[in-house]
């Protein structure tokens, strides 16, 4: 769902209209793109924890067979609608700078039925816990920023055990991937897609994997790494930093928090260029940005 800077609710509404109206093709009958309408709009209100059945009452349905039967049972891709709110996105908020931001989020969950859960560390928690783990894209520009991939972490408990995946509905297909190998994938297909990617981010889960693969498409990224990350003829990444001036830290906001403006110290050095893959030529500039209290 696109969000934007304005939140009025008619605008709101209309944006919505527009996105039901280009997917409601991937569903092939009158009652199915009915359906898919109730249940988004149960989705975005303002009800708490949200199985079938709130959704249903909130839209006024007397119970939840039809969403089930959407979910469960009616056939459409996902994958077709996802593909079909990139090129939504691309024209709303896309721009030369656009940045596609990785990350992952966890889902508490009470039993062991629901698809990929076990006990597993949850970075929204800080904790480890029953969940489920998604991995996700984000678009990001000037304009606004939007969802616009996901895929669903599934441990080798899971993918291991085929009867248990397939009374979970996973297809047979589907074999181990780490979470990182689902980012890479969503990345190369953000990178197919009309979205406009200038640049890739995510933080330290995700930051050793994708650099050559980035740097071969031509796109620049913003990655974590750890502490001890080494770099080529001059040794660990933190030893690299805590060799800088003191006039090498600038004092800048990263934007406001709950708690007012993200204020930090921030230092940058220059690393080793990065030449083609042929050994001739510079094509960018590597550099190590570190941030301070």
């Amino acid at each position: 769902m696109i969000v934007t800077q304005d939140v009025r609710p008619d605008v709101w509404s209309a944006e919505l209209e527009e996105v039901l109206v280009r997917v409601g093709h991937r569903f092939g009958r009158v009652d199915l793109r009915r359906q898919m309408r109730a249940y988004l709009n149960g989705l975005l209100g303002p009800v708490g924890r949200k199985n079938s059945w709130q959704p249903a009452e909130y839209v006024g349905h007397h119970t939840p067979a039809g969403l089930q039967n959407l979910l469960n049972r009616a056939r459409w891709s996902p994958d077709e609608v996802r593909d079909d709110l990139q090129e939504y996105v691309a024209q709303k908020l896309g721009e030369p700078g656009g940045v596609l931001i990785i990350d992952d989020t966890g889902f508490l969950k009470k039993g062991t039925v629901s698809a990929g859960v076990q006990r597993q560390y949850s970075g929204t928690a800080g904790r480890t816990e029953n969940c489920q783990i998604g991995v996700f894209a984000a678009y990001a520009s000037r304009h606004g920023r939007a969802l616009v991939d996901r895929e669903l972490y599934l441990p080798k408990s899971w993918t291991a055990d085929r009867d248990r995946c397939e009374a979970a509905k996973i297809p047979d297909d589907r074999d181990f991937a780490t979470k990182g190998d689902l980012a890479k994938a969503m990345i190369q297909r953000a990178l197919a897609s009309p979205l406009p990617i200038a640049w890739v981010t995510a933080d330290s889960a995700y930051g050793q994997e994708w650099r050559r693969m980035l740097e071969e498409a031509g796109v620049g990224y913003v990655l974590a790494v750890p502490k001890s990350q080494p770099v080529p003829a001059l040794g660990r990444i933190d030893l690299v930093i805590a060799q800088a001036p003191d006039e090498a830290w600038e004092r800048h906001s990263c934007g406001d928090g709950a708690k007012g403006p993200r204020v930090y110290d921030w230092a940058a050095a220059k690393l080793p260029a990065v030449y083609d893959f042929d050994g001739e030529q510079p094509t960018h500039d590597r550099w190590v940005l570190a941030q301070g209290l």
